[in-house]
């Protein structure tokens, strides 16, 4: 830890007993204030004086009304209609690094669609020993996995390519989510009927309207794709795919399929064949980027941030945000409270693991002075997040997809935050 990032770094104890460092007295006044008689304490509490809702009252447990904001969120004008839509995963108000599934964002082709478990089909065919079709059944008796993986929609920050637009990160970076996955290697599947050495590819489609097919290199297919029926040990919601979908780690997440019903094993890019071409992003020279599964490092600050400002003024402050790699594990995360001019190691909750998003935190004592907040993730296959005029000298300013350029917030004197880029 730098000089600076230690002048800055808190101590709870002198500040819980009122002799915080410079900076901290307007919250040390606060905890001062605290200590006279308090009816909240001294007195008994209505919550306290009876008895509350028995065991029955909510058999599917759902959060308290008091977070009643902690809500996915739409964009209205993003598209002309939901059922093509995406919504955002609040991450400015969650914690930790699982996302509940009643918050994990959705993105629809043709809407979300309903699907018993007893007329669910999984095909597998085309280059294959033996065409297969199984049932969810089947599917259960199959050796099982669990992984914990993100999945980042490809525009996740797209609106921000040209300059700072939505003011929150919930709409900024909030097309991604992280949870358990429960289910079956699509290997073990494979295997299973048997993949001739000239399928090269997979081409695996969704049981939904759209189908939105999408071709799968047979290595990749073989190596950490998961059929996964549950998500943070439940069953999967209806939105997210229920009741079976396709699990493709650090890709993009228009390859994860959802109500996926056919896996064909094919000898080329099935885009290819019809003379389409997808996974592509065009550069400032017409050059298009070929195969852009992957999803590079990224971060964000989510607290503060626009939709989580700072309320209680100067004082001891925990900065906190994610950062994910779909090429590894998050190995490090550096912050700014100047813009980039200076950086201090985060501290990480936990080691980053394989695709999978990493909390991190930086404890600071606020003075109250602005700040211009920034996140710069690094991952285990030494990749460093760039910033926005980087990335913008490569690949120019039309680009739409995999914008995982180094985010801003401007917080000021009072606690708010604004979304903002720095030159």
């Amino acid at each position: 830890m730098s000089d600076d990032a230690k002048s800055l770094a808190p101590s709870r104890r002198q500040f819980l007993t009122g002799a915080a460092a410079a900076g901290a007295g307007a919250v040390a006044a606060g905890a001062a204030r605290a200590a006279a008689p308090d009816p909240l304490i001294t007195e008994v509490q209505d919550w306290a004086s009876g008895l509350g809702e028995g065991v029955d009252a909510t058999p599917y447990g759902l959060p308290i009304k008091y977070e009643s904001d902690v809500v996915r969120r739409n964009v209205e004008w993003l598209t002309a209609d939901t059922i093509s839509s995406i919504n955002f995963t609040p991450i400015h108000a969650l914690d930790g690094t699982i996302t509940p599934q009643g918050c994990a964002f959705e993105r629809h082709h043709s809407g979300a669609i309903e699907l018993r478990k007893e007329d669910y089909r999984l095909m597998i065919n085309g280059l294959v020993g033996t065409p297969l079709v199984f049932t969810y059944e089947d599917l259960e008796r199959f050796p099982r996995e669990n992984r914990v993986y993100f999945c980042e929609c490809a525009a996740n920050s797209g609106m921000e390519w040209a300059g700072a637009q939505l003011n929150g990160a919930q709409f900024t970076h909030g097309m991604i989510h992280n949870m358990e996955y429960s289910g079956v290697s699509l290997r073990t599947l494979l295997e299973e009927a048997g993949v001739k050495p000239e399928g090269k590819w997979v081409y695996v489609e969704g049981a939904d309207a759209s189908s939105n097919g999408r071709s799968i290199p047979l290595e990749k297919a073989m190596d950490d794709v998961l059929v996964a029926f549950k998500a943070n040990g439940e069953a999967l919601r209806k939105e997210h795919g229920y009741p079976v979908r396709l699990v493709v780690p650090g890709w993009e997440g228009n390859m994860w399929i959802k109500w996926l019903r056919r896996v064909e094993g094919v000898d080329q890019p099935v885009e290819s064949r019809e003379g389409t071409s997808k996974y592509t992003d065009t550069l400032a020279n017409g050059i298009s980027r070929k195969w852009t599964w992957e999803m590079d490092a990224k971060s964000v600050v989510t607290s503060p941030s626009p939709q989580a400002p700072i309320k209680h003024g100067a004082g001891p402050l925990v900065i906190t945000g994610l950062a994910w790699s779909g090429r590894g594990a998050v190995t490090g995360v550096d912050v700014s409270l100047d813009g980039g001019k200076n950086w201090t190691e985060a501290r990480l909750a936990a080691p980053g693991t394989d695709k999978a998003l990493t909390r991190f935190y930086l404890d600071i004592n606020w003075d109250g002075s602005e700040m211009l907040l920034q996140s710069r993730a690094k991952d285990s296959s030494g990749y460093v997040q760039p910033t926005k005029a980087q990335l913008r000298e490569v690949r120019g300013l039309n680009s739409i997809y995999h914008n995982n350029a180094i985010q801003t917030w401007w917080v000021k004197a009072n606690g708010e935050a604004e979304n903002v880029e720095v030159s």
